[in-house]
Order: C-alpha cells, then structure tokens, then sequence
C-alpha cells in the first residue's frame, strides 16, 4: 500500500484529495499511442480516464501550508457531469479528518490557475458572494501565471475561470512571487514553464530529505517517461526540459516526487535505467521529525 504520510525532519506532509475528474486520455498523454497509455489508465466509452485531484499538506516550522485546493464545490452540474466529478468529503472534509480547519492555513500554494488546481480556493457564502476558502491564508502564485490568468490566451481560456481567482486579490489573500522563493521554513517555489508559462514546481525539505511536488509538469506517475506529455501544455518541449532537469537533479540528491492528479500514488521515485526516466512506487515510511 502506498503512503499518504512522510515526515522530512521536523516537517509532516500529507496526502489529500479532493475528489476525483475525468479527462480525455488522448489529451493527457499528447502523442504516446493510445495503446501503450491505456496499459496504465484504461479509458471508459468516452474515451477518459480518471484522474485524482491531489493536495499536500505541510506541517510544522509553526507554519500549515496547503498545496493545491483541487475542483472545489462550485461546479456547475453540466460540467460535473463532463468532467465525471465525484466528490464525498471534498478537501476540506480531508483536512478536517487530519484537525485542522480552514482558518488555520497559513499559506495555500497554487502551482498554477487552472479550474482543477484552484477551484477550491474560494467559496459562496451565505449571502452568495465569492470568498476565499482558507480566510487567514496568504495564497502564492507566481507573477507570471498571474498576469496569464488576467488575460489568458484563446488556447487555455476555458481553464481560467475568475471566480477561483480574483477574490484573492480583493480580500488581500493574493501573495505573488517570481522566480524561485522560499516562502516557509523548508518550502521553496520554482518556476517550472512547459504546461503554462508561469507554472511552479514545490520543494520540501528537512531531515535530510526533500519532496519535489510537479503539479502538471508530471501529472502522474505514468507521466514519469521524459516523452510523456500533454496536449494541454502550452509549451511541450519546454516540459520535456524541466523534467529532464529536476530528474537529474533529484537523483543526485535523493528526492521523493509528488504527483498530483495520480488516482493511486501520492509519493513515488523516479530512476533511470538504461537510459530512461522510470516511476518506482514504494512504500514511503515516516521517520521521526
């Protein structure tokens, strides 16, 4: 069984979700065959495959931080019905099964703006109007994504949608970085272009280990393959480079990779054998902090 949990030092990180969505298999996987994708995502009539929608959870240094708040609960029912959403608890029903409660966030990162990744970053209130979810939190996203969520291009703007966004700034929740920034004890953004131009990557370390978290420069863990990449990237060969470049770097130093739309695996390893990228799951056991 895979791990949920792992401790880095005196950092305890959590694997949640929110739920899980439905997207086109062709699309996920760009120009692999459909015969070699569907040996590790078999497709339904429709040709999609099911996806988990992955948040983590860092505690300790005095800080909670949330990575990623996943679809949320606004979604209209045509869209659910597309996306074949299927939420029970959602992640703020997973947070409260780990104690702790929205106004205890601290940080919420998002790697980038699209619906799936910062849905849950808002709410309606009961007067109808759109909040944010974690009310004491600051939510940082690079400058550059920013700017493209504002004015997004004709490629990806139906991935934009204000609601999820636009309240951060209003309520003055919105924290925006650029570049590589280290925004907690143990936590560092980096940018990491390819699937949109201000796309981040998260680092967490402590203990002598560190867990790399890709957002959708890695989606899953059949992704791990250098060539394995999605339609939905604006910018292919530039994923292509990033991942071959956090790769070697995280096999030098030992990195535990976060993948967060893996229907199964929160935690993996990445390894090279005769030449190529490859996923190793593992069972990942949690050291004392």
């Amino acid at each position: 069984m895979n791990s949920r949990e792992l401790s880095l030092g005196g950092l305890r990180v959590s694997g949640l979700r929110d739920g899980f969505f439905s997207l086109d298999g062709g699309a996920m996987f760009g120009v692999v065959p459909k015969a070699l994708w569907s040996r590790s995502f078999p497709a339904d009539e429709r040709n999609r495959i099911t996806l988990g929608l992955n948040s983590f959870l860092v505690r300790g240094g005095g800080m909670t931080v949330l990575i990623e708040t996943g679809i949320g609960d606004r979604m209209p029912a045509r869209l659910k019905e597309l996306y074949g959403l299927v939420r029970e608890e959602g992640l703020v029903g997973a947070l409260t099964g780990e104690g702790v409660r929205p106004e205890e966030v601290d940080l919420v990162v998002n790697t980038h703006l699209h619906f799936d990744h910062c849905g849950g970053n808002t709410r309606r209130d009961e007067e109808g109007r759109v909040v944010p979810v974690y009310s004491r939190a600051e939510y940082v996203v690079q400058r550059g994504e920013w700017e493209d969520a504002l004015e997004p291009n004709d490629r990806d703007k139906s991935s934009y949608l204000p609601d999820n966004y636009l309240p951060l700034e209003r309520d003055g929740r919105l924290r925006l970085v650029e570049g590589e920034t280290r925004i907690a004890p143990g936590i560092t953004v980096l940018p990491a272009p390819g699937h949109t131009r201000g796309h981040q990557a998260v680092k967490v370390e402590g203990g002598g280990r560190a867990l790399f978290i890709m957002g959708d420069m890695v989606p899953t863990a059949a992704h791990v393959r250098t060539s394995y990449v999605m339609s939905y990237d604006l910018f292919p060969l530039e994923t292509m480079r990033q991942k071959k470049r956090f790769y070697e770097q995280g096999l030098a130093e030992g990195w535990i990779f976060g993948f967060m739309h893996d229907p199964e695996h929160f935690f993996g390893r990445v390894e090279k054998r005769e030449g190529k990228y490859a996923f190793r799951p593992q069972v990942i056991e949690p050291t004392a902090g």
